[in-house]
């Protein structure tokens, strides 16, 4: 063997033990839940029995997973834009800071680093009504209503998305502040001398630059949206997804209908539902994305 060959033969060895994991942690469990999804596998009962796509049926006509379907998708469509405009317009201010840059990076990204859980948890409290919570305190002292929050069927789910949004930020902002610095400023200089406005190198240059950083992040955030669990699950009342199913989202039914009713395949079921989405939405976030870089070419 010469050298070339030697060295990636080592290469395939040495990728070969995480590419391994990768299927036997990802695509196993994967192939067990499309098997388990076609049988009537219950944790009450000892049948499990072939049911073809029952499950399917059921989970696609209970009112209560399509709700759940709407919130999910209405938490990916309202709140991944919102993370990737506002992390967009931060990273662009925090480039101009000179002094303490590094310190407002630290403060955008404690939220992200912060465990989700106890995030949740201490805006529960802030959302709590008068005089628990510090959000109503501060609303009464200005003379202000109180506000419902959590308690809310039409105020919940944005409640719980905010914070999702104010988490998800610090990450978004610091991964568009890395792209904007690596914009060479030669072009943003001779744009300037050739009388372009802030608006127009901000189009005609940094957004063009950025597209392939915001086409990762829109993914990511999308998926993000998508599976939303923990916030939903600790800060709403009971961990049911309340008030009136208002912000229950897929992941949380998958969940119940899992651990809580102990139906496996109909959980199954509702969970490769749920990957079909996502696949779904992903591919045509590529789409999209490669669309607007062609016509920019």
């Amino acid at each position: 063997m010469t050298l070339a060959k030697k060295k990636a033969m080592t290469a395939y060895v040495f990728l070969a033990f995480p590419l391994v994991f990768f299927v036997g942690v990802r695509f196993g469990p994967m192939l067990y839940a499309m098997i388990r999804s076609l049988t009537d596998w219950s944790l009450l009962r000892k049948t499990n029995q072939f049911i073809g796509f029952d499950n399917f049926k059921a989970v696609l006509t209970d009112p209560v997973f399509l709700k759940s379907l709407g919130n999910t998708l209405r938490y990916a469509i309202v709140g991944a834009p919102i993370v990737i405009a506002l992390s967009l317009g931060i990273a662009l201010l925090l480039n101009r800071i000179i002094h303490a840059r590094g310190l407002f990076r630290l403060i955008y990204i404690l939220p992200y680093i912060t465990p989700m859980v106890a995030v949740s948890w201490v805006w529960r409290w802030m959302y709590q009504t008068p005089p628990m919570g510090i959000l109503n305190a501060m609303f009464s002292a200005l003379g202000l209503p109180a506000v419902e929050f959590l308690i809310s069927p039409d105020q919940a789910l944005y409640s719980i998305l905010a914070v999702n949004i104010w988490v998800e930020l610090g990450y978004c902002t610091t991964v568009f502040l890395a792209g904007i610095q690596t914009i060479p400023m030669d072009c943003v200089e001779a744009a300037k001398i050739d009388g372009a406005s802030e608006r127009q190198i901000f189009v005609r240059i940094i957004l063009p630059l950025l597209m392939p950083i915001t086409l990762f992040l829109m993914i990511m955030q999308g998926i993000q949206f998508l599976r939303i669990f923990t916030p939903i699950y600790n800060m709403s009342s009971q961990a049911m997804g309340g008030p009136l199913d208002s912000t229950k989202s897929a992941a949380l039914y998958i969940y119940q209908m899992a651990f809580t009713k102990f139906e496996m395949g109909r959980a199954s079921a509702a969970s490769l539902v749920l990957f079909a989405i996502i696949m779904v939405v992903t591919l045509l976030q590529l789409r999209i994305f490669d669309k607007k870089a062609n016509n920019q070419e």
